[in-house]
């Protein structure tokens, strides 16, 4: 299979992160015996700084033209401490998703029996979680109209019906790969916009008489997130429900370095960690690329290459096991791994497996 994929390091610890998922998709294809050509492009505070744009006309096309995109992430001090800044590198992310019409967030919540200790929450509550959260993004206030002044400000939270339906579509779809469950997360005691989701999903669900469909506020998911993540399969949400509960998901696993995600609907796939740039690590070997790599899993299973995925997945958990790992999630007293050594021990456990 030949496969043409746009990388977009970003900011931060971006470009190292970004180095060891392209190390990782070089040696599954070499084994697997595919091609691959990479192009790379600007965005967010580089992009910014390079060419005034966070999402360039040029980085679109290369997009456009890739059968899928590995982004690393984007943001920069400099920005997120001015309030009064027209131009930022988040709003390259935005752009990017609503350019390419990705619709659907895919961010898998899992644990690691190795990292358990590392949750906030007891070992027994975490164990066996395994669940995904869908959030729907390119909708809500997010995107909606937006006003500010000094004394007045407000987002506009605005859904269609198409937008709520193909969103639970890919949810509903999702449910029926995996355990059947989902748990349909709103705020329809107070929201309109929701009782519009609940009304759509109410409206779909016989549709998938095979799935078991549950609704829950968005505060209760928030709470049963933490007080017995066991429950749920698939969630699905809408957009700025879903920035927040698949970032508390992610505290579950104990690190934000190792959960990946993917963004999918009318154009190129985009693949990614679901962590931030984290400036203060920039350049210090010491960022976590797991989330990354395991992105390039999610990249391959896209593209229905399973066994690929699955050796990437093998090659993090082996390497979890011998406790080659980055300094946020290492066990007392265990060997110094970076960025460079985790990504180069999984290259080659791919290379000799």
């Amino acid at each position: 299979m030949n496969f043409k994929i746009a990388v977009l390091p970003g900011d931060g610890i971006g470009p190292e992160i970004s180095v060891q998922g392209v190390n990782v998709m070089d040696a599954v294809c070499h084994k697997f015996g595919h091609q691959v050509e990479y192009t790379y492009a600007l965005c967010g505070a580089d992009a910014i700084d390079k060419v005034g744009n966070p999402f360039p006309e040029e980085t679109f096309r290369i997009c456009q033209e890739a059968d899928a995109v590995l982004f690393s992430a984007v943001g920069d001090p400099k920005y997120d401490n001015d309030p009064t800044a027209k131009v930022r590198p988040e709003q390259g992310l935005l752009a990017m998703r609503k350019q390419l019409g990705l619709f659907a967030n895919i961010r898998p919540v899992q644990t690691f029996k190795c990292l358990l200790h590392k949750s906030p929450l007891r070992a027994e509550l975490v164990e066996g979680a395994d669940f995904l959260c869908i959030r729907e993004l390119t909708g809500g206030m997010y995107f909606g109209e937006k006003y500010q002044d000094n004394d007045l400000a407000y987002d506009t939270n605005k859904y269609t019906r198409p937008e709520i339906e193909r969103i639970l579509k890919v949810a509903f779809e999702y449910a029926m790969k995996r355990r059947k469950h989902l748990t349909v997360v709103d705020k329809a005691n107070v929201l309109a916009s929701s009782r519009l989701w609940r009304q759509v999903a109410q409206e779909m669900a016989p549709q998938y008489p095979d799935v078991t469909t549950d609704y829950m506020f968005v505060d209760n998911a928030a709470m049963r997130m933490i007080q017995e993540p066991t429950f749920f399969d698939v969630m699905v949400t809408e957009n700025t429900f879903g920035d927040i509960l698949t970032d508390e998901g992610s505290c579950i696993s104990g690190s934000m370095g190792l959960l990946p995600s993917a963004s999918t609907g009318e154009s190129t796939p985009v693949f990614e960690p679901i962590h931030g740039s984290w400036p203060q690590a920039k350049g210090k070997n010491i960022a976590n690329p797991l989330a990354q790599i395991l992105s390039v899993a999610m990249l391959f299973e896209h593209f229905d290459c399973q066994e690929e995925g699955k050796l990437i997945r093998e090659a993090v958990d082996a390497s979890l096991d011998a406790c080659v790992r980055t300094p946020e999630i290492q066990v007392e007293g265990g060997a110094k791994y970076g960025t460079k050594e985790v990504g180069a021990w999984i290259v080659e456990y791919i290379r000799k497996a």
